[in-house]
């Protein structure tokens, strides 16, 4: 394995292993030990890379928001007519909650971090104006805002039925039209 400044990815594969280690174990498992163990780089790395615990939170769960962030991006850009941004926001809210259990777990990690830890506030309200901004390219602002809260309730409902009675695409798409009605 390269090391030092021959491993040009080192940093990403220890964003990576904390994301993974928080998505396994939650945030307070966190360690500068057990992420550099589960990155295999070494414990001075994590010195070298970030500043302490807190600065290795907020980049990797920047990168997580990043991530959804483009899976909205995905959904949403395609879209040119007011039904067709309805027909992309049902689509994102079924694709997100058939998501990854990592992606859940994740979400609610940091949604759970920010209402205990007001420093991680302002990464959660970054999040979710990137949201409301993509959403306002086809909806107005306060259409925009219900929808968000929608699609993380939407999400959080349907991936935690187990039961498998979660209600299916034409109640989103239902719910989605009743918000939008008058976008």
């Amino acid at each position: 394995m390269a090391t030092g400044h021959a491993d040009p990815r080192r940093r990403e594969r220890i964003l990576a292993a904390t994301l993974d280690h928080i998505a396994d174990e939650g945030v307070a498992g966190v360690s500068h030990r057990k992420i550099a163990a589960r990155a295999a780089v070494p414990l001075g790395s994590m010195t070298y890379h970030f500043t302490g615990i807190d600065d290795l939170l907020r980049e990797a769960f920047t990168l997580f928001a990043d991530h959804i962030a483009t899976v909205f991006e995905r959904h949403l850009d395609h879209a040119d007519t007011p039904a067709q941004a309805r027909e992309a926001v049902t689509d994102l809210i079924h694709a997100l909650s058939a998501g990854t259990r990592r992606d859940l777990i994740l979400t609610q990690e940091l949604y759970t971090l920010a209402a205990r830890r007001p420093e991680y506030r302002e990464l959660t309200r970054s999040w979710m104006r990137r949201s409301r901004h993509l959403l306002e390219r086809h909806f107005d602002p306060d259409t925009a805002r219900q929808l968000d809260a929608l699609i993380e309730g939407l999400t959080l409902h349907r991936a935690l039925d187990d039961t498998g009675t979660s209600h299916g695409r034409e109640l989103t798409r239902q719910a989605v039209g009743r918000i939008t009605a008058t976008a």
